[in-house]
This record gives structure tokens, C-alpha cells and sequence, in this order.
């Protein structure tokens, strides 16, 4: 068997996690992209979503983000967990709103890795942007086949 490509594998290892990703399903978002490093993901803000405020909730925001962080970041078939994240708030996110989470890579370091995540409106506006920081731990995804 032949080695598979760098998008192959990003593809793989983001259904590995779907399938036991609960919060990602439940939340209803969607993965829009996947490839070496990155990771797009949408939801619509939903009334589960809102605070008292009637804007979506920081932590269904961060939470967007955060899921496009890990399937960046898992996209290389190694397990990886995140070490730190932060995030920015910028504008709200309201009822209806479709809500798109933009990772991407930005270095690897041997088991350390930072991540940027910009997160949209459907109109263009940013409403947050988020940093990832993760690591590496043993295990992968599937197993590959040998070159």
C-alpha cells in the first residue's frame, strides 16, 4: 500500500473524532474544511446558545472555536490536546446568526503547536478571535498503512 496524502489524512482523522465528539454534534455545528493544520467549522446560534443578554454565549463561541482548534490540530493523525487557549471577544453573535470558526496553523515546535482561530458572522464581521496552544500525546487516530 502506498502512503496516504497530507489532506487524506486530515480527512481521516477528523471522522475518527467526530464519531465520539458529542459536544461538537450536539451543539449543531458543522465541519465545513479540513486539511494539514486547518479547520473550518459553522453552527447557527440557536436559542440554546443565548445568554441573558439575547447575544450567543462567550462559551458556545469559545466552544466553536476550540472544536476548529482541535480538528486543526488533530489533522496530522496524532492525538493532540490543547494546553492553553484564550480568546477575544470583538461583536455578538444573535439568534439565526451562522457563526464560522477559521483555524489554522501557525508553527509546530516538536510536540508543542500554536493555532489561530478567527471566528465570523455570515455578514464578515469578526465577532472573536481565539489562540490555541497544544501538545502532542502518544496514540494516533488510525493506524496508517506502511510505506
Amino acid at each position: 500500500m502506498s502512503p496516504i496524502s497530507d489532506q487524506e489524512r486530515a480527512e481521516r482523522s477528523s471522522e475518527a473524532m467526530l464519531r465520539d465528539d458529542h459536544t461538537t454534534k450536539g451543539m449543531g455545528m458543522n465541519i465545513d474544511a479540513v486539511g494539514p493544520g486547518r479547520a473550518t467549522l459553522s453552527m447557527v446560534v440557536r436559542k440554546d446558545h443565548l445568554n441573558g443578554h439575547g447575544s450567543c454565549h462567550g462559551g458556545a463561541i469559545f466552544t466553536l472555536a476550540d472544536s476548529a482548534f482541535a480538528f486543526a490540530c488533530n489533522s496530522h493523525n496524532t492525538i493532540t490536546v490543547a494546553q492553553h487557549c484564550s480568546v477575544t471577544f470583538l461583536a455578538p453573535g444573535r439568534e439565526g446568526d451562522r457563526l464560522t470558526a477559521t483555524a489554522r496553523e501557525v508553527t509546530l515546535a516538536g510536540r508543542s503547536g500554536v493555532y489561530d482561530v478567527s471566528v465570523t458572522r455570515q455578514d464578515g464581521v469578526t465577532i472573536a478571535e481565539f489562540r490555541g496552544l497544544s501538545r502532542t500525546v502518544s496514540g494516533t487516530h488510525f493506524e496508517e498503512p506502511a510505506a
